[in-house]
């Protein structure tokens, strides 16, 4: 098949980043089922935000990792006669880049393939770093691997939390309608924390349910989080956390499958 007819994807994107999918998902003949498995909140330490955004006109590049990091800085920027001059800006992947060129930011930096940190230290230009200094503008936690291989290369390093990933206080109760009705088919999840919570969110059976489910996540990473989730079909890999590589995904997995009755709420 050459679309997505009878196929029902859960997407466990948060809320404000999940309709451009749901609707590329939809338009291909798929059902999209909405469940935020993710929530985006501010960083514990406004403050602390506050300093180091204070830094940024002092820096020679700024670092960002997600979309999500984008948004406070886009509010900084609004209160501080916009982005400083000579500060040049990376963004780790594609996401990031539209979001960064929606708030008014231009990207100098970005790899023209994957979406991973690897990707982004792996530029000409970032090989060495002595005398730069730098502000990794990121969420609370997560890898390392950015500020430590910058550091490791000669840069000054500083940074700044602009929000935190939280399980969300959701009611599971749709969740688990979906999978006693079967209708789930994969599920998609781009990032490890958000396939994590969907099993911190399901009960034991509904967990079962889960891992008869085909998963889509992007990258290594997430393809060893769904074996270790005890996921029985083999996880289906998107190169990049994008909607359109995510959709191409999906399209050339449902071409090499038998046809789907739909089934489940319509």
């Amino acid at each position: 098949m050459s679309d997505l007819a009878g196929l029902g994807v859960l997407v466990t994107r948060p809320a404000a980043q999940a309709e451009g999918l749901c609707r590329r998902i939809e338009a291909a003949g798929g059902r999209a089922l909405r469940f935020p498995t993710l929530a985006i909140l501010p960083p514990h330490d406004p403050a602390a935000l506050a300093a180091a955004l204070a830094r940024l006109p002092a820096c020679s590049l700024a670092v960002f990792t997600s979309a999500n990091a984008v948004a406070a800085v886009a509010r900084w920027c609004a209160g501080h006669g916009g982005w400083p001059a000579g500060v040049r800006v990376a963004a780790i992947g594609k996401g990031t880049a539209r979001a960064l060129a929606a708030a008014g930011i231009a990207v100098d930096l970005q790899p023209a393939h994957g979406e991973r940190s690897e990707d982004l230290l792996a530029l000409p230009a970032l090989a060495t770093c002595a005398g730069t200094r730098v502000l990794l503008i990121k969420g609370e936690g997560g890898r390392e691997l950015l500020a430590a291989t910058l550091a490791a290369r000669g840069a000054e390093v500083h940074v700044a939390c602009a929000y935190r990933r939280a399980l969300p206080d959701a009611d599971p109760a749709p969740l688990h309608a979906w999978l006693r009705a079967g209708a789930v088919d994969v599920v998609l999840a781009t990032s490890n924390e958000a396939l994590a919570n969907l099993f911190a969110l399901l009960d034991t059976a509904g967990r079962e349910s889960a891992r008869d489910l085909r998963p889509l996540v992007v990258g290594a990473r997430g393809a060893r989080l769904a074996r270790e989730l005890g996921f029985r079909p083999p996880p289906l890999l998107a190169g990049e956390a994008g909607d359109e590589a995510i959709v191409a995904a999906l399209l050339a997995w449902r071409a090499t499958q038998t046809p789907i009755t739909p089934r489940g709420p319509q």
